[in-house]
């Protein structure tokens, strides 16, 4: 197993710390769970970076990413919502987002090509980031809550422009991908004409 990889699995493996941080009652455990959540976003950069430095960049790594990043924001998205910290409505169109693209692809690896992250997408990623540790610490710093309301509907906004981007991008790979498929000449048989033709076969 690679560094890259190991980091990866290293940010699935705090999602459940991470749960536990933010839903349980203690002194200083917000800022534990900030401290956690955002070393976890950090191996998000460094496992990226030390992917394409070493020339470590793999199947099992690109497919594994997103789907880490994709838990580590929704738990503590959910978990948002369980501290009543966040409207519901609007997690469940980030979280959406997140199951769409990532369906759309796996069904792209199933077509034999990769829908790789967008600029976008890596953008709503750095806002969603600093949108969970404003609202985390505004139980701390009342006079954050508005910057968390604010940042939060910009996460809204770049998870539905991304996400139809990414549908975009897979359908004009789609249908590049489709056209270049050589066309076969369709056959047409007459009921019976098998037959006939066997018949044929058999008597020679």
């Amino acid at each position: 197993m690679n560094l890259p990889i190991s980091l990866t699995l290293l940010r699935i493996f705090f999602v459940p710390l991470l749960v536990v941080l933010l839903l349980t009652k203690g002194r200083n455990l917000d800022l534990w769970a900030v401290g956690v959540f955002l070393l976890a976003a950090a191996t998000d950069l460094l496992d990226g970076y030390f992917a394409r430095r070493r020339g470590q960049i793999t199947t099992l790594g690109i497919l594994l990413d997103p789907v880490a990043d994709k838990l580590l924001i929704s738990a503590a998205l959910i978990s948002l919502v369980e501290l009543e910290l966040v409207p519901a409505w609007m997690v469940v169109i980030i979280v959406g987002r997140e199951f769409a693209v990532s369906g759309l692809r796996a069904i792209a690896f199933a077509q034999g090509f990769a829908l790789e992250a967008s600029e976008l997408g890596k953008t709503k990623m750095v806002f969603q980031v600093v949108a969970i540790t404003v609202i985390v610490l505004e139980r701390r710093y009342a006079q954050m809550h508005p910057w968390g309301e604010v940042l939060l509907w910009v996460v809204v906004v770049f998870a539905l422009v991304s996400a139809v981007q990414y549908f975009w991008h897979f359908w004009r790979k789609l249908d590049a991908r489709v056209k270049r498929r050589p066309s076969r000449p369709l056959v047409v048989l007459r009921v019976g004409q098998k037959h006939e033709e066997e018949n044929d076969v058999a008597a020679q």
